[in-house]
């Protein structure tokens, strides 16, 4: 099958080569099993340390790497009484048993030395978010670069980490779960992390250890592969999401991993900044401001990380409510090698879900492990985490505050990448 899989790939590619008009002793594509350089880096799937499938020219302008990267899961889920009504059977125990949160299948490389592309499709997903990346990257220096397409907002060190190379297989509740507003609009569910959307940045690096990324999105997310945006009534601009992302990172740029197996050599710190503005959001009713502090440090067997974030939500004026909401959260872990295969894992996380005029706030205790097996791209992951609730002025704040949420979760995950 593996072969069958090569000559077809082959045999699709062989077109384009022809055009190129060069040599022939230049246009032979040589396809081989090599260690493939950071510059692959996709965001979806590490190619760090690895052997893999690589399609090339003999001159090397033009470099073709498939990807594949598949994650079953077993999962349990326990919530409290409140929200539940006994009266319809519901049961403490949810969206439990077994899911595949990620199948990807994708593709990127290299063009003349200047154009990196990229494009996946999750077929565990439904919608637009099928379509997880489409993306090109034209460099004209390494100050300078254009990056078109469907790529990861640059906001989070937990987002922006390769989604294979995650240090526990949940990312933290405090990124993904929506916030809760006083009001009973159904349309107004904003979470504090941004992910996949559509758009165009430029970044680069200078200075030897400065890194920078700017950019405009549709602030739509994952979800939409359209163009359905206006403009503000408000500020008369278009409605978009506008972010950015400023990074310090003295003895170079730090690799988008939480701990590898195949990178236990690492010294490297990095400290970052990063801002958006997401404009008539949510169904046009919210401005959301957003800003973010990171922190990751590798060294050797250790990886120390820390962020925090806050976000701001304020009401259009067709909305007709004055008042503006902030939420904050943040998380530290930290990951050590206990040997060259298994990393121990521990994340403490705090969320002010409910506003940070409303006293009261949730924590998150999680632990978990993590297993490289050896010379087969297979990796074994296990968490549990504990959602508490502390500093609660009344019961009815302490019930409604993590609503919605898990009291006990665990997850198991098998992860094989390619």
């Amino acid at each position: 099958m593996k072969q069958n899989f090569i000559s077809l790939v082959s045999l699709a590619l062989l077109p384009f080569f022809g055009l190129a008009q060069e040599p022939q002793e230049q246009s032979t594509i040589d396809i081989q099993k090599t260690a493939i350089s950071d510059d692959f880096e996709n965001g979806v799937v590490s190619m760090n340390g690895k052997n893999g499938l690589k399609i090339a020219t003999a001159s090397g302008d033009f470099v073709f790497k498939p990807f594949m990267l598949v994650q079953t899961a077993a999962k349990f889920n326990y919530y409290d009484d409140e929200g539940l009504d006994k009266a319809y059977n519901q049961d403490n125990v949810a969206n439990s048993g077994f899911a595949i949160p990620y199948a990807v299948l994708g593709f990127t490389g290299k063009a003349f030395g200047k154009v990196t592309f990229n494009l996946s499709l999750n077929a565990a997903a439904s919608g637009g978010a099928l379509l997880q990346q489409a993306w090109f990257d034209i460099q004209t220096n390494k100050s300078v670069a254009f990056r078109i397409g469907k790529f990861k907002t640059p906001f989070t060190h937990a987002y922006l980490t390769t989604l294979g190379e995650t240090l526990l297989p949940v990312l933290p509740t405090s990124l993904t779960s929506t916030v809760i507003l006083p009001y009973s609009l159904n349309a107004v569910t904003p979470s504090i992390g941004t992910g996949f959307d559509l758009g165009a940045e430029i970044h680069g690096s200078f200075a030897k250890a400065f890194a920078y990324e700017v950019g405009i999105f549709n602030g739509s997310g994952a979800g939409s592969n359209s163009a359905g945006k206006t403009f503000s009534d408000d500020w008369h601009i278009p409605s978009l999401l506008y972010a950015g992302r400023l990074t310090f990172a003295p003895k170079g740029a730090v690799p988008t991993i939480q701990g590898s197996a195949n990178r236990l050599d690492e010294n490297k710190w990095m400290i970052g900044v990063s801002t958006s503005l997401n404009v008539e959001s949510e169904n046009e009713s919210t401005n959301d401001f957003r800003a973010g502090l990171e922190f990751a440090y590798l060294y050797h067997k250790l990886y120390v990380a820390a962020e925090c974030y806050y976000m701001n939500v304020g009401f259009t004026k067709r909305q007709k409510i004055d008042e503006s909401y902030n939420f904050m959260g943040g998380y530290a872990q930290v990951g050590y090698f206990l040997t060259n295969q298994l990393q121990a894992a521990a994340r403490y996380e705090l969320y002010e879900r409910n506003g940070l005029k409303t006293g009261g706030l949730l924590n998150m205790p999680a632990i978990g492990c993590n297993y490289f097996m050896p010379n087969c791209n297979l990796k074994l992951q296990a968490m549990y985490q504990y959602t508490g609730r502390t500093g609660h002025e009344t019961q009815i704040d302490r019930d409604n505050d993590d609503l919605g949420m898990t009291v006990h979760s665990a997850t198991i995950l098998l992860q094989y990448t390619f």
